[in-house]
């Protein structure tokens, strides 16, 4: 348990780091309003970030249900390369593997799937249910930054013995991490020629990826979806698109904004030289160490969880190489970031649109709260109080906004329920990794289960009744970097928003 007075120091420290932001810093803020909202506590992050892991090779086959055909561990998809790694740790029996899928036939996506290894000699393939969960980074990070979650929810899975095999999917969006155009010129290439890097282009990358990687190889032919920051606000309205493909929705200190559609250009690539000239000067701002560090410090309560005094990789088996100020920095060198970064600030905001419906012109942004409201789907609020721009009242405003829903479902009411995590900050999947498994697992175990019209009663009260934390509603849980705290939040508290919370929860989004 921490004690009184190092939080005290630790919450000071973290304090001064905001007071002591260069002028330059608080002027990009002020430029990136609303990616500053959405998660400006990260720089933007490129590919060709180094493995520090070991490689084997593994296959393992499972069974799909009854009526489909078989399929392998080692997942492949319609023009899908070949695996690129391994990261296997033998001893706890879970795998990484670092794959690429083809976004329109054009642009080589990077990917990772996360699994226990399967015992085929104890297991029976028909008997094993196959859970896919897609985690969604904020902006500026790739999937490197979900290891830690990933790792801890194969494991908790290890403890449970059930006879689940969860499927545990990171990827990078086009323009991000390691997905780009294959031959970036700083916009000028005919692989980045109209390309305009938006809310729209990811929504339609992960569309075609839970279609045509993850739905064949799911048992229920639907995926759990996880988003963090902007990851949140994907993660909504792609399951407000296209509710169909997805099982259960949580977000992780999702912003309730994206896109801050300035005027003059539509950010499709190449980019006239003014804004040009303003990205490059922006991205070479936050791409600065000190800025990077101060940004980190910012949204993270303990600093020790980014700055590679633990371990940040999928084993577990960091040096201070693993620090993520670090990670970020090294990736920053590609030809297509400049690019990129000045297409992301001027692009427009998701547009509302359902399924098979074409986008109008010009689009109509879509309603973050209104596609909360109108989302048929259970939803599990996970939030760091910490967090200096996703406040606790954001999320009490997102919770009440899914309680008022009605006539969504037609078999049964959605469910919502909203967890807060004391002492962790914007990103809860890489600062409370065994929290949010610990959280995460039984919501999605519960809300997984393949129903039949005789049970779904049953099955509705567990969705809404599992305990998430504990009997008592609150409980504490260990990090490597300090203790946190779980606490469920009613739905009474979180409509007793003081005029205050009401002004701050509406001024985002």
């Amino acid at each position: 348990m921490i004690g009184i007075g190092g939080d005290i120091g630790m919450r000071s420290k973290r304090q001064e780091a905001q007071k002591e932001m260069k002028p330059r810093m608080m002027a990009t803020t002020a430029i990136l309003a609303t990616i500053m909202a959405a998660n400006g506590v990260r720089a933007f992050q490129m590919p060709n970030l180094a493995s520090v892991v070991s490689f084997q090779p593994i296959i393992n086959s499972l069974a799909a249900p009854e009526g489909a055909s078989k399929w392998k561990l080692r997942l492949s998809a319609t023009d899908a390369s070949e695996l690129d790694s391994h990261s296997h740790d033998t001893e706890n029996k879970i795998v990484l593997e670092q794959k690429t899928w083809m976004f329109q036939n054009k642009y080589p996506i990077a990917y990772e799937v996360a699994s226990n290894v399967v015992d085929n000699d104890a297991n029976n393939d028909d008997d094993v249910e196959v859970v896919p969960i897609l985690l969604l980074n904020g902006f500026g990070v790739g999937s490197f930054h979900q290891h830690r979650l990933m790792r801890q929810l194969l494991l908790e899975n290890n403890e449970s013995q059930l006879q689940q095999q969860y499927l545990i999917y990171g990827i990078d969006y086009l323009g991000q991490g390691k997905s780009w155009p294959e031959n970036c010129d700083d916009g000028k290439s005919n692989d980045e020629l109209n390309l305009g890097y938006s809310a729209d282009l990811w929504l339609d990358q992960l569309k075609g990826f839970i279609e045509e990687v993850i739905v064949p190889s799911s048992t229920s032919k639907k995926v759990h979806l996880a988003g963090n920051s902007v990851g949140g606000y994907l993660s909504t309205i792609l399951t407000n698109r296209h509710p169909h493909l997805i099982s259960s929705l949580t977000l992780m200190n999702a912003t309730p904004v994206w896109g801050l559609n300035l005027p003059g250009w539509d950010g499709k690539l190449p980019a006239p030289p003014l804004p040009k000239m303003v990205g490059r000067a922006l991205f070479d701002t936050i791409r600065n160490e000190d800025v990077i560090d101060k940004y980190l410090e910012t949204a993270y309560v303990h600093r020790e969880a980014f700055d590679g005094t633990f371990g940040d990789s999928f084993n577990e088996c960091g040096t201070n190489n693993n620090a993520l100020g670090a990670k970020i920095q090294a990736c920053t060198e590609s030809k297509g970031g400049h690019a990129a970064f000045a297409s992301i600030l001027w692009s427009a905001p998701a547009s509302e649109r359902k399924e098979g419906e074409i986008c109008e012109s010009p689009p109509t942004p879509a309603d973050f709260y209104g596609a909360l409201k109108s989302l048929p789907v259970d939803v599990l609020l996970l939030f760091g109080s910490d967090d200096p721009w996703c406040t606790p009242a954001v999320a009490k405003r997102m919770h009440t906004t899914l309680f008022s829903r009605d006539d969504v479902a037609v078999d049964a009411p959605p469910v919502q329920r909203y967890i807060s995590l004391e002492n962790v900050g914007h990103c809860p999947n890489h600062e409370a990794p065994t929290a949010v498994a610990k959280v995460l697992l039984p919501w999605i175990k519960a809300s997984s289960a393949l129903l039949s019209p005789t049970n779904i009663d049953d099955a509705d009260q567990s969705r809404s009744k599992v305990p998430l934390v504990s009997s008592s509603g609150s409980a504490e849980i260990r990090e490597p970097w300090g203790d946190i705290i779980a606490r469920e939040v009613s739905i009474e508290e979180s409509q007793d928003l003081g005029m205050i919370d009401r002004i701050v929860s509406s001024m985002v989004g």
